[in-house]
């Protein structure tokens, strides 16, 4: 009896405490409680992605020649065709059974989920992305791991926020904290995958948004590195800082990188809106057959390919080889990827950039007879550019190049090839980002508006009043004057099915002294003269901006409230249309 009691009081007191940690963190500065979750977060994910990782690796290095991860050249012509194929026919069953019409995955839907559904990804998601992006990677498709790590970490945090019934505003950071931990527990670049998640994801910068992203990118980097050790993605040679006279073909470069952004930005957007209606099953074979030609024709097209980068970056890939590895690349990767074969969008642009600039030096090598001219350095300057220009996102490719060299003299030319290639895309291609351009052939959009992106960092709880009380239609004098002797602000008036409107104390005040006569049996407060607003509800956990929502839509106020039990809802204050539109004012 003694220990149920004991246990009834530690599961209250923990109620207690969780309850009023959703409050404050429906404020925008919940900094300590925001920094707490986003290092769990970063916990959360780095485990999944390194799980991710050990399952791909080790699958590839058990059955490609010398134990080698992505040795598909080793294979014969014949299992390079058959082993796409092989792999798209298990995805087409896998998501046949499971989907449920979930087929949207990687960075798109982490972009979907934040602009329509709050940050609520779902644990169905979660699974596919986890089995269909392994499968994919290890049957050699033309598909990156850094959008699943990306969809995997931002559903840990999701998922994490969703349990705790977190408000949310915070479910939003945490999928924030765990996109940053996918982009850094790929490359061991943690301030790569901040700017990331804020640049492209999230597209704000708040201190209370950065620290926790900032916590989540570390923690999951650390744990990327105690397991497989401090090895940078890529194999950068010693790079030297070029001279003036180069600076014509870095900005050629930049030209270049620029129009296969484009091209590659227009091929997925028309494959896309092509096949929107092809069942699922059906685009998966025909990505595993075109797959599998690509693969039986140049194997070094199979897969994520860093392999094949660290090749170029080191020079050792010639030019008609580049060639041929970047033309196949690019039809093989679109077809993958545009056909919806569950992959990440950015190990191939970084395997086209790397070539595309390998290729540029080496040309530029022979037309100029600059025997100085470092291959490896416009290999590395491709690949961020590739990746700034396409996804739109300069400061992270930059980022991403600094650290992945550890070189300063990357600054520069990076700085300089990154904003060509992207005003080239932007200004005279007029191309979106990637991400932007597949939202929208689904039928999607991203809104950035500043005043909504203000709303969402805030939950209704932070701006709610919580001084009302709630008396039914009809009451007498005296209840009434025992009613304002808490001096409430509001009072939510009670109807036969719930709250139906809502009024100012004030106004019942100011009837009793002049108005009410003394020997009324009863007051109306539907009646009275009053300025009353409609309700609506609204839940705990949700944002300003589904507050604004749901007023645009009719509702004149609404009462916060929450389900605490099955059949029971606890209503936590109200919320009018001026206190909404006060925090973007302020």
């Amino acid at each position: 009896m003694i220990k149920n009691n004991l246990r009834q009081q530690l599961h209250r007191w923990g109620g207690d405490r969780l309850e009023r940690m959703r409050l404050h963190l429906s404020r925008h500065d919940a900094l300590l409680q925001l920094s707490l979750l986003g290092l769990l977060t970063g916990l959360l994910a780095g485990a999944v992605i390194v799980l991710f990782r050990l399952v791909v690796e080790q699958t590839q290095a058990g059955f490609l020649a010398d134990g080698l991860a992505e040795n598909y050249e080793a294979l014969s012509p014949w299992l390079r065709f058959l082993l796409p194929v092989a792999g798209a026919l298990i995805i087409a069953l896998f998501f046949q059974r499971y989907a449920k019409g979930e087929t949207v995955l990687g960075v798109t839907c982490v972009m979907e989920r934040m602009a329509y559904h709050q940050g609520y990804l779902t644990l169905r998601s979660f699974v596919l992305q986890f089995v269909g992006a392994a499968v994919a990677i290890i049957s050699g498709h033309s598909v990156g791991r850094e959008g699943p790590h990306i969809l995997l970490g931002a559903a840990a945090g999701s998922l994490l926020g969703q349990h705790l019934s977190l408000p949310n505003n915070t479910i939003r950071t945490l999928l924030g904290c765990g996109t940053a931990a996918g982009i850094a527990a790929s490359f061991n670049t943690p301030l790569a995958g901040v700017i990331f998640a804020l640049e492209v994801v999230m597209m704000e910068y708040s201190l209370a948004s950065f620290i926790p992203v900032i916590l989540a990118a570390v923690t999951a980097t650390g744990i990327s590195i105690a397991v497989f050790g401090n090895a940078p993605a890529f194999q950068i040679p010693p790079l030297t800082l070029p001279s003036l006279a180069e600076i014509p073909v870095v900005l050629l470069l930049g030209l270049l990188v620029g129009g296969l952004s484009a091209l590659f930005i227009q091929l997925m957007q028309t494959t896309t809106e092509r096949v929107a209606r092809v069942p699922f099953w059906r685009r998966m074979l025909v990505a595993g057959l075109l797959m599998g030609v690509g693969g039986y024709l140049v194997p070094q097209s199979m897969g994520i390919g860093y392999d094949t980068v660290n090749s170029a970056l080191l020079g050792e890939l010639g030019i008609a080889l580049l060639a041929a590895i970047l033309l196949v690349k690019v039809l093989a990767s679109v077809a993958c990827l545009g056909l919806g074969v569950p992959g990440g969008n950015i190990g191939p642009l970084l395997f086209l950039g790397g070539c595309l600039g390998s290729l540029t030096g080496q040309i530029a090598t022979q037309v100029f007879h600059h025997d100085t001219l470092d291959v490896g350095f416009y290999a590395l300057l491709g690949m961020g550019a590739m990746m700034g220009a396409t996804l739109q996102a300069p400061l992270a490719a930059l980022t991403a190049m600094m650290e992945l060299t550890h070189s300063p003299q990357t600054i520069m030319p990076g700085m300089l090839v990154i904003v060509v290639a992207g005003l080239t895309v932007s200004e005279l291609f007029r191309k979106p980002s990637l991400f932007l351009t597949l939202l929208r052939a689904n039928g999607l959009d991203y809104d950035t508006n500043p005043v909504m992106l203000a709303l969402r960092r805030a939950g209704v709880a932070s701006v709610m009043h919580r001084r009302f009380a709630r008396p039914e239609r009809r009451l007498s004098r005296d209840q009434a004057e025992r009613l304002l002797r808490d001096a409430p602000e509001w009072l939510l008036i009670h109807g036969e099915a719930g709250p139906v409107s809502l009024m100012p104390a004030l106004d019942l005040v100011r009837y009793l002294k002049t108005e009410a006569e003394p020997d009324a049996p009863e007051i109306d407060l539907l009646a009275i003269p009053a300025q009353r607003s409609e309700v609506a509800p609204i839940y705990l956990q949700a944002t300003l901006q589904e507050a604004l929502t749901l007023l645009d839509s009719g509702a004149e106020a609404l009462y916060v409230e929450r389900m605490t039990a099955p059949g029971i809802r606890h209503i936590y204050g109200v919320l009018t249309r001026e206190q909404v539109e006060s925090a973007y004012k302020i």
